[in-house]
């Protein structure tokens, strides 16, 4: 008899993306994504970090001030697409922690994706998000969050 609580592959994709936020350096928001192919084959994926090259030492990691983290961060969808190294994206996932703002919809919509998956969508309303939205819904792109029973996973590195 197989195991039955075992976890949906929107919870495993997603659980990826939860992964690979834990590689960003940014003390106040870390974000991770995780492109899918229609067969369920993992693309690539990304999390919110200055571009390669980009010192994390030596570039500011400020929210507020003169010298912020704003004009230099790579957002984790951006990284996902441009990680997947030209890979053919059209049909993909994205399964990502927050819903893409405005700049990452425009990457997502020309790279083809075609379903979005999120957990949080704390900017909604704010007019980024609500430029992010009306893109994404001209150009056919379906968004919702994660349907899910699951409010935890536990990795354990002990053998």
């Amino acid at each position: 008899m197989k195991r039955e609580n075992y976890i949906s592959w929107d919870e495993y994709f997603m659980g990826i993306a939860l992964l690979a936020a834990q590689r960003s350096k940014d003390p106040g928001t870390q974000v991770g994504a995780c492109i899918v192919s229609p067969d369920n084959i993992i693309i690539s994926t990304g999390y919110n970090g200055f571009p390669n090259g980009c010192s994390d030492d030596e570039f500011p990691w400020a929210r507020e001030g003169e010298n912020t983290k704003y004009p230099y961060v790579v957002h984790a969808e951006l990284n996902a697409i441009l990680n997947a190294g030209g890979r053919v994206l059209r049909g993909a996932r994205l399964y990502v922690a927050l819903f893409p703002c405005n700049e990452c919809a425009k990457a997502i919509i020309q790279c083809g994706i075609r379903e979005i998956i999120y957990l949080s969508d704390k900017y909604d309303g704010t007019p980024a998000n609500l430029a992010s939205k009306r893109m994404l819904d001209a150009a056919g792109v379906a968004y919702h969050p994660l349907q899910t029973g699951v409010s935890s996973l536990t990795l354990d590195f002990r053998p």
